[in-house]
């Protein structure tokens, strides 16, 4: 799997939704963990009343659908992302309220005055940006004095080291994007921000469809060396890999809280 930091690159793999959906979807089916990665991600967050916030990589808006308690908290929330599709998306799920505002921008250059929001929110992307450190100075920029700044990412052995192990044979390495993991994010943010606090969520996939695992697998980008190769030699590489009828898959994920 390829590391991807190409902004071309990045832009055509979220254009639309339909990839990032699919990557979801695995998650909501099969996670052992039952309260769900989003749920627990927001219930980290301190959102006071009357705070202004800003998400940066909103994707498809999954995290404030059906938040309207949440969402009414905030006297201005801006969703944004780098992909104008994702956005769409965005608006569709979340709806239109008179306090949000859709807006597509590059975390490298965030058009907003110094000190402006409470919050900034920036969960699974801040591996894929370029230059990191001139975003995270933009973040550090734009936030106020007391404000925090919440940024979710994954573990350097979870689903994708797994796989890359029981795929060896096509080619499959685990050449994860590790610009921003679990277990390098705390030095990164610390050049940043002056208390850095790590969170972790436990879970794990528990397969009973294999069919899904390998529509999962066929929309990571970074899983180039199976362009050719036949879904069903992939299944049945899985299949033979559960254990009474269950694939189990390890999982590493969790966030940061920087102030």
């Amino acid at each position: 799997m390829n590391k991807i930091n190409d902004t071309s690159v990045v832009k055509q793999q979220y254009e639309t939704a339909n990839n990032l959906n699919t990557r979801i979807s695995i998650h909501d089916k099969y996670s052992t963990n039952q309260m769900g990665f989003r749920n627990w991600i927001v219930s980290n967050y301190k959102i006071e009343e009357g705070a202004e916030v800003l998400e940066i990589g909103c994707g498809t808006g999954d995290m404030w659908k059906n938040r309207e308690s949440l969402i009414g908290r905030c006297s201005k929330l801006v969703l944004s992302d780098f992909s104008e599709g994702m956005l769409l998306t965005a608006k569709d799920n979340v709806g239109n309220f008179d306090n949000i505002e859709y807006r597509a921008l590059d975390i490298q250059k965030i058009p907003y005055e110094d000190k402006t929001f409470d919050v900034v929110i920036a969960n699974m992307m801040l591996y894929h940006v370029p230059d990191l450190d001139k975003g995270l100075a933009e973040v550090r920029r734009v936030l106020k004095k007391e404000g925090h700044f919440y940024c979710a990412t994954y573990g350097e052995h979870g689903i994708i080291e797994y796989l890359s192990k029981i795929l060896f044979t096509y080619g499959v390495e685990d050449n994860v994007n590790k610009n921003f993991t679990l277990q390098n994010g705390n030095e990164i943010l610390s050049n940043f921000f002056q208390k850095v606090k790590k969170l972790e969520y436990k879970d794990s996939l528990a397969v009973t469809n294999i069919d899904d695992m390998v529509e999962y697998i066929y929309s990571c980008s970074g899983m180039v060396s199976l362009n050719g190769v036949p879904k069903q030699v992939i299944k049945d590489i899985l299949i033979k890999n559960m254990t009474g009828g269950i694939l189990n898959v390890p999982k590493e994920y969790g966030m940061f809280i920087a102030s």
